[in-house]
């Protein structure tokens, strides 16, 4: 028995079957963009302005001079207090040598004033000990004195009583006298030496004055010295940190100014990603938050890394010229936040990242903040 095929009847049926599988391809393919939207792709935030930054250094010379030789190459690695470049330290050397010897003079001056003043305490204490001579010379004046006179009133009274000759009252009174006389030269003496050591106290103090006078004359000296050494030791540029050398435009037998650019270096391995996301994006992003980095460069390559920091302002708000929106005229514009994102430590060396290069960040702010994270900034 055989069965007749209707061709028209077969072609509508085939094609209601792809319809119908088609619809239901369509269905679960939006079903699942819908749970993962809804799971993911709602917390998910996007940016493709964002671009790869890092700390560039710029070096430039703390001294003015002409560019005695340059030690580096463009795209050189360098490593910090590595010599960039010399520049002629003939007159600096020359400054050193004069304050170096200005500081020499000022130290032997003051050599000097110490001697005066341990010369003049020698003499201050020998004159002590000739004023203590001198005071005892008084005090054995003085009781000569006593004596004479006592003998001269006890002749006196003999002679009064005729017990004695007036030829031994004569010369008791005149040894009382030559007793008086003898203790004036003692007091004199003393008086003398009090004021001689009162002359060495004097010249003591003024000699001191100078000494300290002496110390600030040489401390300036020191202080001149120094800057003078730093002078010099600048004439020798060196590498501020670790990275590679860019931007350079010092050349040999170049007069270079104080802060004067003259070449960069650039920490590639310390790079780090800027994105700016619009401000109706950062509302949920919190620093720590996890972060997937897809680099222009490297197509298929994509990093992980974290928020770092979240900026205080929008960057119209640190723009050269930051817009003025009470002039009259007024156009909304949506605001974009810069966000400082940190690729992971083990991914950082996975690319050779470049400062300049664009990359897509995407932040999943479904995720909260690590507690060790950086607060919002």
């Amino acid at each position: 028995m055989s069965t007749t095929v209707v061709p028209g009847k077969t072609s509508s049926f085939s094609r209601r079957n792809l319809l119908v599988a088609g619809a239901a391809i369509v269905a679960v393919a939006m079903l699942v963009a819908g749970i993962r939207w809804w799971s993911v792709g709602r917390f998910l935030e996007s940016t493709d302005d964002a671009y790869v930054r890092a700390d560039v250094m710029t070096v430039s010379s703390r001294v003015p001079g002409y560019v005695l030789s340059v030690e580096v190459d463009d795209n050189q690695p360098v490593h910090k207090g590595d010599v960039l470049a010399h520049l002629d330290n003939a007159d600096y050397a020359a400054k050193r040598d004069r304050a170096q010897a200005t500081v020499d003079a000022a130290l032997a001056t003051l050599h000097a004033e110490q001697a005066k003043v341990a010369a003049l305490d020698a003499q201050i204490a020998q004159q002590g000990s000739l004023t203590a001579a001198a005071q005892a010379d008084v005090a054995a004046a003085q009781a000569g004195t006593i004596r004479r006179k006592a003998d001269a009133e006890r002749y006196r009274q003999l002679v009064a009583e005729q017990a004695s000759s007036a030829q031994r009252w004569e010369q008791a009174h005149a040894d009382a006298l030559t007793a008086d006389a003898t203790l004036a030269r003692a007091e004199a003496s003393v008086h003398a030496q009090r004021g001689e050591q009162t002359v060495l106290l004097k010249r003591r103090a003024q000699t001191l004055a100078d000494i300290e006078q002496a110390q600030a004359q040489l401390d300036v000296a020191r202080a001149a010295l120094s800057l003078a050494q730093l002078d010099l030791d600048h004439t020798t540029i060196r590498a501020a940190g670790d990275g590679t050398v860019g931007q350079r435009s010092v050349r040999v037998g170049q007069y270079v100014e104080t802060g004067q650019p003259l070449l960069a270096v650039v920490p590639l391995q310390d790079v780090y990603v800027i994105a700016n996301f619009k401000e109706t994006e950062v509302a949920a992003m919190r620093p720590g938050q996890p972060v997937e980095i897809d680099v222009d460069t490297y197509a298929g390559h994509t990093l992980r890394g974290r928020v770092a920091s979240i900026a205080p302002g929008s960057g119209a708000q640190f723009a050269l010229l930051p817009p003025d929106n009470a002039t009259g005229n007024f156009t909304k514009v949506v605001q974009r936040i810069p966000v400082k994102i940190r690729v992971d430590a083990g991914q950082r060396d996975a690319l050779d990242l470049r400062p300049g290069m664009s990359v897509v960040a995407r932040v999943h702010t479904d995720v909260a903040a690590a507690p060790s994270a950086a607060s919002r900034s």
